[in-house]
């Protein structure tokens, strides 16, 4: 049984900085492709940022590049997402999703890519 629990969201003003995490369950994250997708009402889920089992990350360069970073703590595993220098089009429901399959190289962009997901954490940036 997999499990995604994502926790950090909350409300910041333009700027500013919010740390999400993605804490995983019934799955080592350092052995998955894990990533990031955002979500505003009545339009598709956004791809962010993914962060492979060999750390190969990659971030969806126009709306994020230089401000958002990815990265993984093995220990605890689970996957964090650092967003700084907030905009009020960052806001967003934020979600955590895990490809299954293990130890896999390659780039993937699309919700359908990804197997399991949480349950979301609403950001909010306020002009």
């Amino acid at each position: 049984q997999v499990a995604l629990v994502e926790s950090g969201g909350g409300l910041v003003q333009t700027g500013g900085s919010l740390r999400l995490s993605c804490a995983a369950s019934g799955r080592t994250v350092s052995r998955y492709s894990m990533a990031w997708f955002r979500q505003v009402p009545g339009k598709e889920r956004e791809f962010v940022a993914a962060i492979r089992w060999n750390r190969g990350i990659t971030y969806n360069e126009d709306s994020v590049k230089g401000r958002f970073t990815i990265s993984r703590d093995n220990a605890k595993n689970t996957v964090f997402l650092q967003m700084n220098s907030l905009k009020p089009e960052d806001t967003a429901v934020y979600y955590c999703a895990m490809r299954d399959v293990f130890l896999e190289n390659g780039h993937y962009y699309t919700p359908s890519d990804y197997d399991y997901w949480g349950q979301g954490t609403q950001v909010t940036v306020s002009s």
